[in-house]
């Protein structure tokens, strides 16, 4: 699969955008601990992308020390106290500016290609893995995966893919098709990207000066760390049988939950916080601020011309008065009041589902 991006665009703003964080953070700072690095920015995802980085760094330095051949690393009591070691060393981050800012900027890419392109990022994700260790490599990284994991943390230990990577290709595509409306629309997890510099979809998808995110087949490592051998695989399975398989697996979490039976067309705050609790904003933090403060231009311009109207003032009295309602059961009750019946919203709309998320953002608990 390839996805055609506006490359310039793209190198443009992560590097803009990681220049900002450096300069607030190491004004008065010359390292970053790994701590510090969790609460970065407003986007746990690219925070978490940092970290993700670092682990890789430190595991090839493991490699390069277990490369060594005059040592025996596979003796028990040396792999036990290079691994505790290791995860002492892991727990002592300390890093400069001139070696964090790059660390940004690559984070910062890879969030903006798993919020608008899921398939193609963890297809090349599954590109990464070891032959034949691919649930391993899965298991490790899924804690560094914030944004629409749905798409592949079902993949985990899950029986019938065998070790094969077109497998597991294929099983992503379709599992996606099944689960796309339910995940989070690639404007709300980008808007997190916002109180730095806002991001320009558009722009990032426009066809001038476009490349494309290639994945290509590179050689696999060898494992770093000694592990259990794996149990012999399983025969392979028709693809038929893979995609039925799929999309049994998540069918019945696809449904939507955005209407009250007792009102239909009504909102229903208790299946929303429930949908939400349970499916959405996994990593993502809460709005403190003003909800206005934290919508992205394109969010702005959706919602204006599709919930209220065309009437930007409309809006601007919407947010203001959700930011004062106190939870979110009374913000949801003021929108059925005052919106939904008024402004004859369409309530499985995708513009409805984007602004409700918002507003359980601003109130979460």
């Amino acid at each position: 699969m390839t996805v055609q991006i506006n490359s310039n665009y793209l190198e443009n703003y992560s590097k803009e955008y990681a220049q900002i964080i450096c300069d607030r953070f190491f004004s008065d700072r010359k390292f970053i601990s790994g701590q510090e690095i969790i609460q970065l920015t407003n986007s746990t995802q690219v925070n978490f992308f940092i970290i993700k980085r670092l682990f890789e760094l430190w595991q090839e330095e493991l490699g390069k020390l277990k490369s060594n051949p005059f040592f025996d690393y596979r003796d028990i009591s040396v792999h036990e106290a290079l691994t505790q070691f290791m995860n002492v060393l892991s727990r002592r981050i300390k890093v400069e500016r001139s070696h964090f800012e790059p660390l940004v900027k690559e984070a910062v890419s890879q969030a903006i290609h798993l919020a608008c392109y899921p398939v193609d990022f963890y297809q090349s994700e599954i590109q990464k893995a070891p032959s034949g260790k691919i649930n391993e490599y899965l298991k490790e990284n899924r804690k560094y995966y914030k944004w629409h994991d749905r798409a592949i943390i079902f993949l985990i230990d899950k029986a019938g893919f065998g070790q094969d990577k077109e497998s597991y290709t294929k099983a992503i595509a379709a599992n996606y098709q099944v689960i796309r409306e339910n995940l989070e629309s690639e404007n709300l997890l980008l808007a997190t990207l916002g109180d730095v510099r806002p991001f320009d979809t558009d722009q990032y998808k426009g066809t001038e000066s476009t490349s494309s995110f290639e994945k290509e087949e590179k050689p696999n490592p060898e494992p770093i760390l000694n592990s259990i051998p794996l149990e012999e695989e399983p025969a392979p399975v028709q693809e038929e049988q893979v995609l039925e398989e799929v999309k049994a697996a998540v069918e019945e979490a696809a449904k939507p939950v955005f209407h009250s039976p007792a009102a239909k067309g009504n909102l229903d705050s208790k299946a929303l916080k429930s949908h939400f609790s349970a499916q959405s904003y996994k990593g993502m933090k809460g709005i403190l601020g003003e909800l206005s403060d934290s919508l992205a231009l394109n969010q702005r311009f959706m919602f204006t011309k599709e919930l209220f109207d065309g009437n930007a003032d409309l809006l601007k009295h919407a947010l203001k008065s959700i930011d004062q309602a106190g939870s979110f059961d009374s913000a949801i009750d003021l929108i059925n009041s005052r919106y939904v019946s008024e402004l004859d919203w369409e309530t499985d709309s995708e513009a409805v589902r984007e602004f409700l998320m918002l507003v359980y953002r601003k109130y979460p608990d």
